[in-house]
């Protein structure tokens, strides 16, 4: 078979070695297009997803490596089948987790989808208006969406979301790693099925991701009724070469570990030396740093901003955050795309998705890794590029060592942590997602926005609609009439029964689905908004206490608060030479799965020093090794200091959780850490007889263990749903871990 030809082209077809060319499946428009951008061969995860997609009548999850093409390979055979398409409705849905990256495959697509005659319409609460009305106004063509938008659509404008979504012939799911677990998953999988049940034959599914620990559950998620007729596309390619160096920092002996505000004056912080280090080694190209924290990324942007300043040279460092203004990060994405001008920028998680955001020559973070997934995303914005090396820095702090400092502190966990999650990256392991506990406020979210949607419904079409069938289903009909009772005993209410029993809006829950914020299930704090004449640089929360005079640290720049507008909430600001990063609502660390636990202690074991680490990170690891065998924990679990005892699990943050709760339900102080447990005013021989006790005894229950929980209320409706069901749903949970503990504690005793 012979590809259309363009003019002026080869007559030979891109194709790949395997048998039959799907190429030649292709529209000849797109082939056409493919023809001008001079590829010379369909990649391998390409050539299968057009197969799947265009010979296939299923599901399709696509699994490959950053920059492999995962995109093309979804959208080439989707415009190709949906080219013909009568109209009547959209023909596809493109669901992305952020606004910055719908916007940049929407620029992807737009040359394509034009040639084609298809629309093409970003739809998110900073995309233009216009084309969204003229979408309304005639259905068709591809949609570019976040779950947020989906919500609004539903809740607000249902006849024209029925009229959007009833004959979708495609739902592409870009990221999908970022929807299996956490509330937005859970919220964008109820999406899914309500847009199901508005069609006749719900639309194929497309899932793209690059980090996926466990394929089986990424297909469940994608279709919860048959998972196993998934067809599941794994690209096998090679990465680029790696090169790589963890560097230590001790602080001085003067300092405050957690201060870190940088200061004219001695001591310089090691804050200060890292800073002085990217600053001499990412000055004039382009780089991603990674600072975990809002306030890390300013203190970090700050310091480097300020060398530049030193230096007399123009500033290539930028923060990068979810509190900055849309158009400050916009902004730098811009810069970085181009790559006209170095640009350094210093984010959050911000930038680890999937934008295209050209030549990242290197990527940095400060801090080890909690999670391998997300080393494994941030890692692959580098290297994208033939012929480039994938460049990482992990920049590891430390406490200054006194003769008091405690053994969590001489273990040196952050390098240790770090130099075991290299070691497992070189591995490709990937944790699977964890079951998430934001159930019951995705279900009473759901049932406010249908009855919103609707006007009223039926308690049993309600429990179907939300919760029959996917991962809502958790929720029993017991448990869910249980969860509309409390709804409804709600002072003031969020439902009430009308005489023929349909369920309607409460006050409380007309109130919310009201709000602005309703569409997005996590929570938003109540901010200030910082102003600098005619420019809106960003918020900050509102508990931070400030007035005229109070010296702010943001966007990388220091400002000084020039007048207060209390009932507005804006806070006009003007340069200052001085500043203080603001306090931000504290983020929940990612938990450490058993595996990195267990390499961390690997690690300690081990004699070797990877080649990888500088002098002072080597210093630090024989440092840090020599107190792991002078306490004895090369053949034991239980390190005895002062009146504390350390229980070392080398498990990860979930079982050393359960853990602290059954020696809390023994009258035992305990708090968790990544690698273990620590027990307050008690003696080594107490605590191995309190782990025999657990390992022998009448084995503890979920349900027993749910009591010394402290709070249930992690997701942001919860505070509207009874307790009870909450601690029932833990236990649930939570069941077969619990029932390891005797195990684990039997082990760790001897």
């Amino acid at each position: 078979m012979k590809a259309t030809q363009a003019p002026g082209q080869m007559t030979s077809s891109p194709h790949s070695a395997s048998d039959g060319m799907a190429f030649d499946l292709l529209h000849p428009e797109v082939r056409r297009w493919i023809w001008e951008q001079n590829w010379s061969e369909l990649r391998d995860v390409q050539d299968k997803t057009i197969r799947a997609v265009l010979e296939g009548t299923g599901d399709t999850l696509v699994a490959a490596a950053t920059a492999a093409g995962k995109t093309e390979a979804a959208f080439l055979p989707v415009l190709t089948r949906i080219a013909e398409h009568a109209g009547g409705g959209l023909s596809a849905l493109y669901v992305g987790p952020l606004k910055a990256l719908i916007n940049d495959q929407f620029r992807r697509l737009e040359p394509l989808c034009e040639r084609l005659e298809i629309p093409v319409v970003r739809w998110h609460g900073d995309a233009p208006t216009g084309a969204k009305a003229k979408v309304l106004r005639d259905p068709s063509g591809i949609a570019l969406i976040t779950p947020e938008s989906i919500e609004a659509l539903l809740v607000r404008k249902p006849d024209a979301a029925r009229r959007l979504f009833g004959s979708l012939e495609f739902i592409v799911i870009d990221e999908l790693h970022a929807f299996l677990h956490g509330p937005r998953g859970l919220h964008l999988a109820s999406l899914l099925r309500r847009i199901d049940r508005l069609s006749a034959k719900p639309a194929r599914r497309v899932g793209l991701s690059a980090t996926i620990g466990d394929l089986a559950i990424a297909a469940r998620w994608l279709n919860w009724h048959c998972a196993e007729g998934v067809q599941i596309i794994e690209a096998k390619s090679g990465s680029p070469e790696l090169k790589l160096q963890i560097r230590g920092y001790e602080e001085p002996a003067d300092v405050d570990f957690f201060d870190i505000v940088e200061t004219d004056e001695p001591p310089v912080r090691a804050l200060d030396e890292i800073a002085s280090h990217m600053f001499g080694s990412l000055r004039g190209s382009n780089n991603l740093v990674f600072g975990g924290s809002r306030k890390m990324v300013e203190a970090v942007a700050d310091r480097l901003q300020r060398r530049s300043e030193q230096h007399g040279i123009p500033n290539e460092f930028f923060a990068h955050h979810g509190s900055l203004s849309r158009h400050a990060r916009h902004e730098v994405e811009a810069r970085l795309k181009q790559g006209e001008l170095p640009t350094t920028a210093v984010a959050t998680t911000t930038l680890e998705l999937g934008i295209d955001l050209g030549s990242v020559v290197s990527v940095a973070q400060v801090g080890a890794s909690r999670s391998l997934a997300s080393l494994r995303q941030r890692l692959g914005r580098s290297g994208r590029r033939r012929g480039m090396p994938a460049i990482l820095r992990i920049y590891c702090r430390a406490p200054h060592l006194r003769p008091e400092s405690g053994l969590l502190d001489r273990l040196r966990l952050d390098l240790v942590q770090a130099v075991a999650s290299i070691r497992l990256l070189m591995e490709r392991f990937v944790e699977p997602p964890e079951a998430d506990p934001a159930v019951v406020t995705v279900a009473l979210h759901q049932t406010l926005s249908i009855i919103a949607a609707q006007g009223a419904a039926y308690a049993e079409a309600l429990y179907e609609a939300v919760c029959g069938g996917g991962p809502l289903s958790a929720l029993s009909r017991s448990d869910y009439v249980e969860l509309l009772r409390a709804m409804a005993a709600h002072d003031p209410a969020l439902l009430e029964q009308a005489p023929d029993r349909t369920i309607l809006l409460g006050p409380e829950g007309e109130r919310l689905t009201t709000s602005r914020d309703f569409y997005a299930i996590f929570p938003t704090d109540q901010e200030w908004r910082l102003v600098a004449g005619d420019r809106f640089l960003g918020t900050i929360p509102l508990f931070n206490q400030v007035g005229p005079g109070s010296i702010l640290l943001f966007a990388g720049r220091r400002w000084r608060v020039e007048t207060v507008d209390d009932p507005g909430k804006v806070l006009q600001v003007a340069q200052h030479r001085k500043g203080k990063v603001p306090l931000f609502a504290d983020q929940a660390a990612e938990p450490v799965h058993d595996r990195l636990a267990a390499e961390m202690r690997n690690v300690l074991l081990d004699d070797a020093l990877p080649a990888y680490l500088d002098a002072e990170a080597c210093r630090m690891l024989v440092e840090a090794r020599k107190a792991f065998r002078k306490s004895g924990l090369e053949g034991c679990h239980l390190a005895s200091e002062g009146d504390d005892v350390h229980v070392f699990t080398w498990c990860g943050s979930k079982m050393n959780a359960l853990l602290a709760l059954a020696f809390l339900s023994a009258g035992v102080k305990a708090w968790s850490h990544d690698v273990g447990i620590t027990l307050d005013d008690i003696s080594l021989g107490e605590v191995r007889s309190l782990l025999k006790h657990i390992a022998t005894s009448r084995p503890v229950t979920s349900q027993a263990l749910a009591d010394f929980v402290e709070s249930f209320e992690v997701a942001k409706y919860d505070t509207y749903a009874p307790i009870s069901l909450l601690r029932r749903l833990w236990a649930r949970e939570n069941d077969v871990s619990v029932q390891s503990l005797p195990e684990m504690a039997r082990l760790l005793a001897e």
